[in-house]
């Protein structure tokens, strides 16, 4: 529900509370001036000496002093007043007195009222007080289209004018707004970038460093448990192994503080860029593990050659900590569009003496793990790996899954594009509102130019529709002309004459003659001023009839 005019000022007067002294001191002294130029023509028009009266002059400078008084807090009500008194003074509303108030006024309330309701709901009932005032004093229905016409030029295309200045303000203010969001924006994106792209380093830093680590302790492992090494070797050979796996949890903490949980695709890699498949795969071979590779070409896209190299990456380090002994199987492959990848691992080997080193295999069971079970992969630390894995892949364009399978192993597979599609980044909010706010202007602006014009096209209709139905009211037929005679009465003639007859006499038509009580001019000719018939009474008679020129 629209609050009541009084209970709700301007934009601008909702802000003055706020204002600094100067400003204050600017705006009264606007107001004093605008006062003092809108007494002028008050003064000259209203001079005692030219006819007018003090009264009228005083009245005048008070109400011009309330209203500008009013005009910062509501706008609309200085123009209804202003209104009201050019109505009182002139049913056609233009005063001399009063007609650059109602610009100045008009203007004002565009540009100060936020909500157009007011104005728009005084320029609607402006029309209906001018049109009950014309027909009440008998005048000519014509006044009531010169008030028309003065309602449209004096006071709403100013207000039109100072609505337009007011959006044409709104876009530079938020313009200005917009332009110091995006550099703060633009400074938060910077340091979220930064912060991101450390998250990215840790994250290879854990992928890269704990699938070296898992080795490290896999091969410790091995040398824990071969007999051609003294005690005192085997020794050190399980401390190391240990080390690792401290290392690894160690580790593991670090890259927790660095991760954050929105993880995107790497672009500053620590692990060598020129790594492969095969030399992921020879490494493990290395470290004792049972490696076989089907491989094909790796895919000639960065980001797809990455996620690829991290799946198997990812496979073996969970191979290494899971199930060491246990066989592994890396298969690529490659069609015409995508590149499936699948890390397979058998089974754990079973332990011969329950202190978890295999039977079959090089390493201990626990190679990969230290204390309470930290796993290099991530794995056993909440699934960090896996999702960021997953991440990965989903970034690339591809999917992934992973499992057990039915020979008690488990299993990780990808499905990559060999063409990732490139990120589609949205448009920055600011934009957007930078966007709306240019639109809301033209917008404003198309409303500026098109209400006048419809407004004076509109206008211009009813005038001559009216004028086509006053002259028909004023149009004498030829043939009721021909059948009134000198010498009737006017009740005789009174069923030939049309309802209305013109308003005076005619410009270019001869004077009346002399002796006549009244003369009466009627058009004999529709859409024509000339000629007239005219009708010419004395004593209640007709005395002479003539058709003019």
């Amino acid at each position: 529900m629209p609050e009541p005019a009084a209970g709700r000022g301007g934009e601008r007067a909702g802000r003055r509370a706020g204002a600094s002294p100067g400003e204050r001191g600017r705006e009264r002294a606007f107001d004093v001036l605008l006062w003092l130029l809108l007494c002028v023509p008050v003064l000259l028009t209203s001079d005692p000496n030219d006819g007018g009266s003090w009264t009228r002059v005083a009245v005048g400078v008070v109400l011009l002093a309330v209203c500008t008084a009013l005009a910062r807090r509501w706008p609309v009500l200085p123009l209804a007043l202003t209104v009201a008194v050019s109505l009182a003074l002139a049913p056609e509303l233009f005063t001399p007195s009063y007609v650059p108030a109602l610009i100045a006024f008009g203007a004002l309330a565009g540009r100060r009222q936020d909500d157009p309701r007011w104005a728009l709901g005084l320029f609607a009932a402006v029309p209906v007080a001018g049109l009950v005032l014309v027909l009440a004093s008998g005048k000519a229905l014509f006044t009531w289209f010169g008030l028309l016409l003065s309602l449209a030029l004096a006071v709403v295309a100013p207000w039109l004018i100072g609505r337009y200045a007011r959006q044409y303000d709104r876009l530079v203010r938020s313009g200005w707004e917009l332009a110091d969001r995006m550099e703060r924006e633009q400074a938060a994106v910077a340091d979220r970038e930064r912060l991101r792209e450390r998250s990215r380093i840790a994250g290879d830093m854990h992928d890269s460093l704990g699938h070296d680590l898992a080795l490290l302790a896999l091969r410790a492992g091995a040398l824990e448990l071969d007999p051609a090494l003294g005690p005192e070797q085997r020794r050190a050979a399980g401390e190391l192994r240990r080390a690792a796996a401290d290392a690894t949890g160690r580790l593991r903490d670090i890259i927790g503080v660095l991760r954050e949980e929105d993880d995107e695709a790497s672009v500053a890699p620590v692990a060598p860029p020129d790594e492969t498949v095969a030399d992921l795969v020879d490494r493990a071979r290395a470290s004792g593990m049972a490696v076989t590779l089907v491989d094909a070409a790796e895919p000639p896209a960065e980001m797809t050659a990455r996620a690829l190299r991290r799946v198997v990456q990812e496979g073996l380090t969970n191979a290494a900590k899971h199930a060491p002994g246990a066989p592994v199987a890396v298969t690529v492959e490659r069609d015409a569009a995508l590149v499936r990848v699948r890390v397979t691992s058998g089974p754990r080997p079973a332990s011969s003496d329950g202190t978890g080193r295999g039977g079959d295999g090089p390493g201990p069971a626990g190679a990969g793990a230290g204390p309470g079970g930290t796993s290099p992969s991530g794995l056993a630390s909440g699934g960090t790996g896996l999702v960021g894995l997953d991440e990965r892949v989903r970034l690339a364009g591809g999917s992934l899954r992973h499992g057990p399978t039915g020979e008690g192993g488990f299993a990780l597979s990808a499905v990559l594009p060999l063409d990732p599609p490139a990120p589609r980044p949205a448009a920055p909010r600011s934009a957007r509102e930078l966007d709306l706010a240019r639109r809301q202007v033209r917008r404003g602006l198309a409303r500026a130019i098109w209400i006048p014009l419809a407004l004076l096209a509109a206008l211009g209709l009813l005038m001559a529709g009216v004028a086509v139905y006053t002259q028909h009211q004023t149009y004498l037929e030829p043939e009721d002309y021909a059948r009134i005679r000198t010498g009737q009465s006017r009740a005789e003639i009174a069923a030939h004459l049309p309802d209305h007859p013109l308003d005076g006499r005619p410009a270019r038509v001869p004077a009346e003659p002399a002796g006549m009580d009244e003369c009466l001019y009627y058009r004999s000719e529709l859409l024509a001023a000339l000629p007239v018939y005219r009708l010419c009474f004395v004593d209640g008679h007709l005395a002479d009839r003539a058709e003019l020129p």
